[in-house]
């Protein structure tokens, strides 16, 4: 199955549309992600992302309703990953 995960940009790098890139939180593990897909991004955005490309940007809510399915499915099995931290229920 293919999947997207949530992650917040926590660094942009670069201006250049096509080249820009980012540093992206997964609950505190980091990744360099490409922003290409992803123009509108900003620092402190949610985005989901696919194979290391950034698909789409999404509110703080839709990333935490997303990480719980996949939680919920068992595709975070095995990954010593701490649930996000986001706005209290």
């Amino acid at each position: 199955m293919c999947l997207a995960v949530p992650g917040k940009i926590v660094e942009v790098l670069g201006d250049d549309p096509l080249l820009r890139a980012a540093k992206v939180s997964f609950a505190g593990v980091v990744k360099l992600i490409s922003l290409t897909c992803t123009p509108e991004a900003k620092l402190g955005d949610y985005v989901l992302v696919h194979v290391g490309v950034a698909i789409s940007t999404i509110d703080p809510k839709e990333a935490e309703e997303t990480y719980r399915y996949l939680q919920a499915m068992g595709e975070l099995d095995g990954l010593d990953v701490p649930p996000p931290v986001m706005s209290p229920p």
